[in-house]
């Protein structure tokens, strides 16, 4: 298999891979003195990968927010919306990691992270709809939700 081959399978089977790979042969190909503006076309490159990162921290906080309202309160009429949105949201990370499953080794990492700052926006919708969150911050203290709670065709119970 020859080298463009691979890299046109790569791009089709990992972009996020694809991206990292051509940002770092880019510059090292700056030697060749090729007329070219290498580092802003690596720079470029590069921030191709950084915005599919941006989407996967957005469609995990949309999840564990939503997540974390569902858990927290037993409200009937905004639950179906909820509902709706994570369907949504794990619809768009399926795609997001069909097209860059490289992306997956970040997501342990990432729904860690982005825990806390879900249930801040999950407490302070709660609280802005007369509901209280004292729920949110216990689930939080649980240990919240795992990567695969967020990923899998899983919904929380309230009474639970």
């Amino acid at each position: 298999m020859t080298g463009e081959t691979r890299l046109s399978e790569l791009y089709d089977r990992d972009f996020l891979l694809w991206t990292k790979e051509q940002a770092a042969a880019l510059r090292r190909a700056k030697a060749s003195n090729l007329p070219l503006d290498w580092e802003n076309l690596a720079e470029e490159i590069d921030s191709l990968g950084k915005s599919l990162r941006r989407e996967l921290r957005s469609q995990l906080r949309r999840i564990l927010r939503h997540l974390f309202k569902l858990a927290a309160s037993p409200a009937p009429p905004p639950r179906l919306g909820w509902q709706a949105t994570i369907r949504a949201a794990r619809s768009e990370l399926e795609h997001l990691l069909d097209e860059s499953p490289s992306l997956k080794r970040d997501i342990d990492a990432l729904v860690a992270k982005l825990l806390p700052i879900a249930a801040e926006l999950a407490a302070g919708d709660l609280v802005r709809h007369g509901e209280p969150a004292d729920a949110v911050w216990a689930r939080l203290a649980q240990g919240g939700f795992t990567a695969e709670q967020v990923l899998e065709d899983w919904l929380p119970d309230p009474s639970a």
